[in-house]
């Protein structure tokens, strides 16, 4: 990793299968060690149930309400301010139950890649 500053440009920001917008804010290779993306969901969406292998996940919650569902863990809800753990291989997936939108920062370690999302919408146990 080289030091660098990276201005947030939400015009980079795009519509995903999973049903949030998603803006990358660090992940490249020359930082494998983490990435961090911005999710934003619209009000009363539910994003797909699924995992990710090989690499943790944390959700830092900045703006709105929502429950989020992972491994065997009740629905809970989460406000501004938390943060979520989820580790590789669990289950996951987030409803934005308020009337704004819910943004959060989705922290990966080692750093997001395509190859592992893996969806289970349809076998989420």
């Amino acid at each position: 990793m080289k030091e660098a500053i990276k201005q947030q440009n939400l015009s980079n920001e795009f519509y995903t299968h999973e049903k949030c917008y998603i803006t990358e804010l660090s992940n490249t290779p020359d930082d494998p060690d983490a990435s961090i993306a911005r999710a934003r969901v619209k009000p009363w969406i539910t994003t797909r149930w699924h995992r990710l292998t090989g690499s943790a996940e944390r959700y830092y919650v900045v703006n709105g309400r929502g429950r989020v569902e992972i491994g065997k863990l009740p629905p809970q809800e989460v406000n501004a301010g938390d943060v979520v753990l989820i580790p590789p291989m669990c289950r996951q997936r987030i409803t934005n139950i308020g009337s704004e939108d819910l943004v959060f920062l989705a922290i990966c370690t080692p750093r997001f890649s395509n190859d592992v999302y893996e969806d289970i919408e349809n076998d989420p146990t």
